[in-house]
This record gives C-alpha cells, sequence and structure tokens, in this order.
C-alpha cells in the first residue's frame, strides 16, 4: 500500500505534456518534434529525383517501355530502376521483376567459388540485393523471392525467354557486348519496361569488346527509346566522387 500510495503521488506531480518523455535524449528528435524538421529520413516511402536529369530519368520511365540510363557511378541509375520497379509492381501495373546483371569480375580473378549456383553467383548480384532491400525490407524481400515474383539471373540465363508483365532492369550493361544487349532487348514483351543502367566509361571487359556506347548510338535516334545520359552534377554521392570522376 505504501509503494502504491508513492507511485500515485509522483504522478500528480507530472501534467500531460510531461507525460511523454524523448526517446533518445541524446538525439535532436523527440515525439514533440511536430515539425519533423530534425528526423532522421534514411527511409522514403516514394523516391523522388535530386537533380532535373534525374527527373527526366523518372519521367521516362513512366512513358517509355525501354529506356537507357548511362552516366558514371554515384547518380542514382540503378538505385531509381529498381525503386521504380518496385513501385510499378506494388501498384500493380507489372506482375514480375526480372533483375539481370553479368557475372563479370572488376578487374581481378576470383577463382573458384564454392556453394551452388545461387551461392556462386551472389557476390556478382549482391548490388541488387542491396537496393532491394532498402526498398522492401528483408523479409518482403525474401518472401517475393521464394515466391518467384522476384528473380535476380545473370544475363547468360536470359537468352530464349520472352518476359511480358515484367518489370526488367539490366545492371552493369557496360559490361555487355554488342551481341547480348540484342539478345536483351529482343526478350521484351506485352506490358513490360526494361531500363539497361550503366557507365560505358567502366567498363571490365577489354577494349573494344563493351557495346553500350554503339547500342546507345544506335537507339538515341529512336524517339521511343529514351537515352538519359548523367553527368557528374547528377552524383548523390560523396561530394569527392564527383570531383575525381573529373580528373580520372
Amino acid at each position: 500500500m505504501a509503494k502504491r500510495s508513492q507511485r500515485s503521488k509522483s504522478r500528480e506531480h507530472f501534467s500531460a505534456s510531461q507525460n511523454v518523455q524523448p526517446l533518445f535524449p541524446n538525439r535532436p528528435w523527440s515525439p514533440h518534434d511536430r515539425d519533423q524538421e530534425n528526423r532522421d529520413r534514411r527511409y522514403v516511402k516514394n523516391v523522388r529525383a535530386m537533380s532535373p536529369t534525374q527527373q527526366q530519368l523518372m519521367d521516362a520511365i513512366d512513358a517509355q517501355s525501354v529506356i537507357l540510363a548511362l552516366g558514371p557511378a554515384g547518380t542514382g541509375k540503378t538505385y531509381l530502376a529498381v525503386a521504380k520497379a518496385v513501385e510499378a509492381l506494388e501498384a500493380g501495373k507489372v506482375q514480375r521483376i526480372v533483375l539481370s546483371r553479368p557475372a563479370v569480375e572488376a578487374g581481378e580473378s576470383l577463382g573458384f567459388l564454392p556453394g551452388d549456383l545461387n551461392e556462386k553467383l551472389a557476390p556478382y548480384l549482391r548490388p541488387l540485393y542491396d537496393a532491394l532491400t532498402e526498398r522492401l525490407g528483408t523479409k518482403r524481400l525474401k518472401t517475393l523471392l521464394a515466391e518467384g515474383v522476384i528473380e535476380i539471373a545473370p544475363v547468360a540465363y536470359m537468352r530464349g525467354r520472352t518476359l511480358s508483365e515484367c518489370f526488367v532492369v539490366i545492371d552493369e550493361a557496360q559490361n555487355c557486348t554488342y551481341g547480348q544487349i540484342k539478345m536483351l532487348l529482343t526478350r521484351l514483351g506485352w506490358r513490360s519496361t526494361m531500363v539497361l543502367t550503366g557507365d560505358p566509361d567502366q567498363t571490365d571487359l577489354l577494349p573494344g569488346m563493351s557495346g553500350l556506347s554503339d547500342i546507345a548510338r544506335r537507339l538515341e535516334p529512336i524517339p521511343d527509346v529514351p537515352v538519359v545520359r548523367l553527368t557528374e552534377g547528377d552524383i548523390v554521392r560523396h561530394p569527392l566522387v564527383a570531383s575525381m570522376l573529373t580528373v580520372l
């Protein structure tokens, strides 16, 4: 009884506004921050463009069926494409998401990789998993992968397929030959969107083997196939990335 009366007395000293205390005293945000100005926004539901060219890319994805996004590292090519793919899936515009990437080593030989096929390909496809995880969360991503709603496959496994009612993202297209990109473009089926992303200046193939620049030059005159070229001004990574790319 004594403890109960002591607790009731202590409650009387708090007003209604004092009943809610900051969750993290050492951080600037608290539940009383109605304007949400100091809250950490690491995740946003609706991705928005950080530059006019990024907005051009997002508008092109909404309007056209085949889009080429070319630009240096850090310009958001892959992230925006994956975000648009998730957006289309959740809106019911497509039935599946198919993400493909060439299994090309970045300048060093990894040798024999242990494990089954998925484990061997995991290091090459990791960037796509990272982008999907950020948009969907780990648990939901695992569910969609298990159900086959999201498929991540190397370029070599795309031949002979017709991708209808899909959102297709071909990442690191600069590591594909002309023949491979031509094969990928002809996989497009009905009610599908295909986005090819890549940086022609960062190919890991031998000189003259990458077909991305040639494909972009040939398709650019076609009105229904926009070729969006991002530049150093669209880089959203550390400011030093843009500075280094201007001299490297």
